[in-house]
């Protein structure tokens, strides 16, 4: 029996700092035509008084407000990052905020029942997160809620080829029997994992290289990685959990893509969705009697021969071996790529580039790579502009697919409850948007650097880094430990409190 759990709501927040990447491209002579294309509009940058918990605990905080969430029902708060900064402590760090942040209000905390789990794996740890949110509801949290919120800052060094692709910022979800926005297809969702090696990598030891972020001055995040590897890792581990899941569902890939009514991927850059949906439509075409027609003609006109390719897109190889044997920028699937670059202009494909993956494209342009939250805001961007533009989404089905660098890759279909409109309405993914400060590229700079630099905001209704601790002595420690605030809106705890 498919179990009625999922998705209720979606409340989400980006740090008022932005970066405009046409203003970018001018600091550093990147060509903007090029740039805005693959990659977007801007990005966002953490202040000084914030860190991954107070992004986090905005996020939730707005979801407990916007959805009207008695914060006694919360039996699971979970939270997936990749930028956690205490190996200790997870979600437990965001529920002391909101437990102090309600109290103010006076209103009660979460409930003590309450479990507080922080999941880790690169950028799939949210999609893991929610998973397990959703087996919490549909067993032992029977009756109860689930918040999930997916957090991260995404940050490169100045100069590297993934500079123009960070970002920050965060996205709760509610997780409920008897959703109110999408179902979620447990039963039918495609996993797919694999060892990747030096794909994406944050490893402790880097912080104790003298060659590691010389140039920055303060504790820095900044990823091990290797651009073109990345790339095809990406590829792989999402066809081959698309492949997994059309075998769960016993449906070809091409019945499948003809009904899905969106498409929402992992997007580190606008332009990489793109390039995954295009390798798992040509898996698909392998896959489907009605496909290989299709498949043919377009392996003639990329010049490759279609049994060897057909052989290639069945492949199920070790790319680590492959890149170590034969060098970190060998193409794995030469002819795969090749059929890859003339599919764009397939007509399938392009109804899926452009009718099923548009709804919140656009506005993911100016947010930048959130990491675990891409692809949940991609999917709460979408659905507000569909209940904007007032189109009919009840009954159909969505496909969201996750992808974590190292890697691993999940493809889980939803199904779009009646009545969604109501709880859409409250997404406010825009609104989330509007706050802005745009950085100039000395503010940008010397913020990214670690220099001391004054930027005029003055934080309103969000949670701040009040301090950092510094004791380390034998009567009491607590130095690194970072102590929150509550900034409330001018009024707000007064009129909570009336």
């Amino acid at each position: 029996m498919a179990l009625n759990v999922g998705i209720s709501g979606f409340a989400s927040y980006a740090p008022p700092f932005k970066v405009s990447l046409e203003s970018w491209c001018g600091w550093t002579g990147n060509a903007w035509d090029k740039v805005s294309a693959v990659i977007g509009r801007s990005f966002r940058q953490p202040g000084p008084h914030e860190s991954i918990y107070t992004m986090a605990a905005n996020a939730v905080l707005r979801l407990i407000d916007q959805y009207e969430i008695d914060p006694r029902d919360v039996g699971l708060l979970a939270f997936g990052t990749e930028s956690s900064t205490d190996n200790a402590a997870g979600a437990v760090i965001v529920r002391g905020m909101i437990d102090r942040a309600l109290a103010l209000r006076g209103r009660p905390r979460l409930a003590r029942a309450c479990e507080v789990p922080e999941f880790k794996h690169a950028c799939l740890g949210g999609v893991y997160a929610l998973k397990a949110a959703a087996r919490y509801v549909a067993t032992d949290g029977q009756g109860k809620k689930a918040i999930v919120v997916c957090g991260d800052i995404a940050e490169y060094e100045r100069g590297s080829s993934g500079e123009q692709t960070q970002g920050a910022g965060a996205v709760a979800m509610l997780v409920e029997e008897e959703p109110k926005l999408l179902r979620l297809d447990l039963a039918h969702t495609g996993s797919s994992s694999d060892f990747r090696g030096m794909d994406f990598r944050k490893p402790v030891a880097r912080h104790f290289s003298d060659q590691y972020a010389p140039n920055t001055d303060r504790y820095a995040d900044f990823p091990v990685f290797n651009g073109k590897y990345s790339t095809f890792c990406y590829l792989d581990a999402v066809t081959h959990a698309s492949r997994d899941m059309f075998e769960r569902l016993g449906e070809e890939p091409a019945s499948f893509y003809q009904r899905v009514a969106a498409v929402f991927m992992h997007r580190p850059f606008h332009w990489m969705p793109v390039n995954g949906m295009t390798s798992m439509y040509v898996a698909g075409l392998a896959d489907s009697e009605v496909g290989r027609e299709e498949l043919k003609q377009l392996a003639t006109q990329a010049g490759v021969d279609y049994d060897e390719a057909l052989i290639e897109i069945r492949a199920s190889g070790d790319l680590l071996d492959g890149a170590m044997r034969c060098g970190i920028d060998s193409e794995p699937y030469p002819k795969v790529s090749a059929i890859a670059k003339v599919a764009r202009n397939a007509p399938g494909l392009k109804a899926i580039l452009k009718d099923k993956m548009r709804l919140g494209s656009d506005k993911m342009r100016d947010l930048g790579n959130l990491y675990t939250a891409a692809l949940p805001a991609w999917i709460a961007a979408g659905l507000e502009q569909a209940y904007e533009l007032g189109e009919d989404l009840a009954g159909k089905t969505v496909l969201a697919v996750g992808y974590g660098s190292g890697d691993a890759a999940e493809a889980m279909p939803m199904q779009v409850v009646e009545g969604w409109q109501e709880a859409a309405s409250r997404i406010g993914f825009s609104r989330a948007l509007e706050q802005s400060v745009e950085l100039t590229r000395e503010e940008y700079e010397q913020r990214h650097d670690g220099k001391v630099v004054h930027i005029a905001y003055v934080p309103r209704g969000e949670f701040v880094v009040d301090r950092v601790g510094e004791r380390t002595d034998a009567a009491f420690q607590d130095i690194g430990i970072e102590y929150y605030r509550y900034v409330p809106e001018v009024g707000e705890i007064a009129t909570a409190a009336e």
